[in-house]
């Protein structure tokens, strides 16, 4: 994030507040949410609209029509998150999972909130939606198998690095074989890169690991197998990169991510754990920062 204040930084200890919540308490936040009545749980993370109202106001850049979209959209997501656990309470996927996972990877992919947001801030766009997709899967829908636990284990560290070991021969040949990738030399403090590599792991890693592994895969799995899942997964991850770096398709970094997802989705499936494909998602992005 750039072009922090004192209210942008209030506007994110807000939308980071319900990822720690969930992060450190899911089962007891849904099994909250659970007693409440239907039209409370719906209701409520219409909330998550606050930070937006805060910072476009400070910034003068208020407008009513994204204020209703922000308060509207984790409602909606929420009532169709209700009405497929009540259809679907076997968990094996339903319509109203697609859409909303469709709609949540084409918002950011295509930037389709970002001119909401003042220059330097519209990571909270993305923390916005990660909070939205948090409520609706974990505390509506109440999906199994997530993963989403942050209390870190010895082996979210084992199984991360040991994927981003098996990993990185292969991107290493590859990249350089395509052009996509140069070394160059960069030798920061310790503690700025320890700064860099939990910046990575909470703003990038973390939502990105949320959305393809502990919701789009988790999901995959239960319809077309383990295998499937993790290459379908893995080939979304890809594609989702086709305009990074770029103005036009960008297929190296396509084929890369794509391989990267299956390492990513490798090491979440070891033991369903979103913490230890983070910590190889923001190994990898973290190196590359540094040395290509």
């Amino acid at each position: 994030m750039q072009n922090v204040t004192p209210i942008a930084m209030a506007a994110l200890g807000l939308e980071l507040a319900p990822a720690v919540l969930f992060g450190c308490a899911a089962e007891r936040v849904a099994r909250t949410v659970k007693r409440w009545p239907a039209a409370l749980r719906i209701a409520l993370p219409a909330l998550l609209v606050a930070p937006y109202a805060m910072i476009s106001i400070s910034q003068h850049s208020f407008r009513w029509a994204w204020f209703a979209l922000y308060a509207a959209l984790p409602v909606a997501i929420a009532w169709l998150l209700l009405r497929a656990a009540a259809a679907d309470a076997e968990q094996r996927g339903n319509w109203r999972d697609a859409l909303i996972l469709l709609l949540l990877g084409l918002a950011v992919d295509l930037r389709w909130f970002d001119r909401a947001w003042p220059s330097g801030l519209r990571a909270l766009n993305e923390l916005f939606l990660v909070d939205a997709g948090l409520y609706g899967f974990l505390a509506i829908r109440q999906l199994g198998g997530t993963g989403v636990d942050f209390h870190l284990k010895w082996s979210d560290w084992k199984t991360g690095l040991r994927e981003l070991v098996f990993f990185a021969p292969i991107v290493l040949a590859l990249g350089l074989a395509l052009g996509f990738i140069h070394p160059h030399r960069n030798l920061p403090g310790i503690g700025s890169a320890l700064l860099r590599w939990v910046e990575i792991f909470f703003l990038t890693a973390v939502p990105e690991e949320l959305f393809f592994r502990a919701w789009v895969q988790n999901l995959l799995e239960r319809r077309v197998g383990r295998r499937a899942a993790l290459v379908i997964a893995s080939v979304l991850f890809g594609l989702s990169h086709f305009n990074k770096r770029s103005v036009h398709f960008n297929w190296r970094y396509v084929l890369l991510a794509t391989i990267a997802g299956i390492f990513y989705g490798r090491a979440w499936r070891a033991r369903r754990r979103v913490p230890a494909s983070s910590i190889t998602h923001a190994s990898v992005d973290w190196i590359w920062g540094l040395w290509f």
